[in-house]
């Protein structure tokens, strides 16, 4: 199932936050915490239409709203972060560690000038579905 992610969440009642690695480090502890709150919020929706898992893959895809570059790691990794801590909150996985969440890959998604975002898939892992990300990837990026 796809989820959309923004690129902003509120870090207060009128101040928005770019969900970005450059402002995550540069942020006070409060104000992280209730971009946090208020992502899980935004998501809450969407999350609790998923099924209750027991080991994933996800799919981090990003679409820039211009045409600078940037680094796919520095918006996917706070993304990461606050969805995957939601997704264990709101009981859908029971942690967010590398036993329940072995696979985690982030793709430049190209330029959404309309809607720029982080789009989210979430797979249960069973051997059928690691079979077909690597034919997805394979043919993706290097079976041409």
């Amino acid at each position: 199932m796809k989820l959309y992610s923004p690129i902003k969440i509120l870090a207060s009642k009128v101040k928005s936050w770019i969900l970005n690695l450059n402002n995550y480090r540069n942020t006070h502890y409060r104000v992280l915490n209730n971009c946090k709150i208020n992502y899980k919020k935004y998501m809450e929706k969407q999350i609790k239409k998923l099924p209750k898992f027991n080991q994933v893959a996800i799919i981090y895809t990003a679409y820039n709203g211009n045409k600078r570059k940037f680094d796919l790691g520095n918006v996917c990794s706070v993304h990461e972060k606050f969805f995957e801590d939601a997704l264990v909150e709101l009981g859908k996985l029971p942690d967010d560690n590398i036993s329940r969440i072995p696979l985690v890959l982030y793709v430049y998604g190209g330029l959404d000038k309309d809607k720029p975002r982080v789009d989210i898939d979430v797979m249960e892992l069973d051997r059928e579905s690691i079979d077909k990300i690597i034919y997805i990837l394979y043919n993706k990026f290097g079976g041409k």
